[in-house]
């Protein structure tokens, strides 16, 4: 999938080759249900007049735009409802290859994990790193907790090292990720011991970065003791499930968010003096 695609082609091109069980007034109505109009350049050719208008529709959709991912992500609800389960599998299952969790009872499409704010990443001078954790994030989360608990960490690690880089900031490469997120909190002036003028020294505030700052500790902790990947272990790993993947890719985007968001912002701590 690329990087900006948020469904890859292969999951788009199988959702098409499915539309061969629909009719034609039903890939209409779904599409322009949610705004979809059909494309007018479209040159795909197909000996089915299902797939090749799916096709025209696939066209107009923006696939980096989270609004028109979510409404297409309706239409496919909408025309695969009834569809039998092995007609549909190997469509469904690029969909989770995708980052999607798919309801087994109701059919309903959600993201398997947030992205980050388009904003957070756009003047960022090398964002490869964290997209690159966050494509291997969205594909292990559903089916490999141990790969995307040890991905989160190092999340927080690129991440932290980006905003250091940004601030010309030198990096220390033995540091330990709770001393580098540390020091990326407090060149931002967001670390709770950080004394900076307005909201961000409130007590309300300070407490809640207290509990951003024990993100950090936690997933190191977790990936150290095994339950994430980067360390080879004696025994295979037991006990873990999706829901834990899902806690530590959550806490890990949480941290982050806060730390690009503020870098970004031009209302800053750091841009305040005392």
């Amino acid at each position: 999938m690329s990087a900006a695609d948020l469904v890859s082609r292969p999951t788009r091109n199988l959702f098409r080759t499915l539309m061969t069980g629909s009719t034609y007034g039903e890939i209409d109505r779904a599409f322009q249900d949610e705004g979809f109009a059909p494309s007018t350049t479209c040159t795909y050719e197909d000996s089915s007049v299902r797939r090749t208008r799916t096709q025209e529709y696939l066209e107009t959709v923006d696939w980096t735009d989270p609004s028109h991912v979510t409404r297409v992500l309706r239409v496919f609800e909408w025309l695969l409802h009834g569809f039998e389960a092995p007609y549909t599998d190997r469509f469904l299952n690029s969909l989770r290859r995708d980052g999607y969790l798919i309801d087994k009872d109701t059919g309903h499409i959600t993201p398997a994990s947030p992205q980050f704010t388009v904003v957070s990443l756009a003047n960022l001078k090398d964002p490869s790193a964290i997209r690159e954790h966050l494509d291997r994030i969205q594909r292990a989360v559903i089916d490999d907790p141990a790969l995307a608990i040890g991905s989160a960490k190092e999340l927080i690690e690129s991440t932290a090292k980006v905003i250091l880089t940004e601030l010309g900031r030198p990096i220390n490469e033995k540091a330990k990720l709770p001393a580098l997120a540390r020091e990326a909190q407090e060149a931002l002036g967001l670390h709770p011991t950080s004394r900076i003028p307005g909201p961000d020294s409130s007590d309300p505030v300070k407490k809640i970065l207290g509990s951003v700052s024990g993100i950090v500790d936690g997933l190191a902790e977790l990936r150290n003791k095994g339950y994430g990947t980067g360390h080879g272990q004696a025994t295979a790993r037991t006990g873990l499930r999706s829901r834990h993947a899902h806690l530590a890719v959550n806490a890990s985007l949480t941290w982050c968010q806060l730390i690009l968001d503020t870098l970004a912002a031009p209302e800053a701590p750091r841009r305040k003096t005392p």
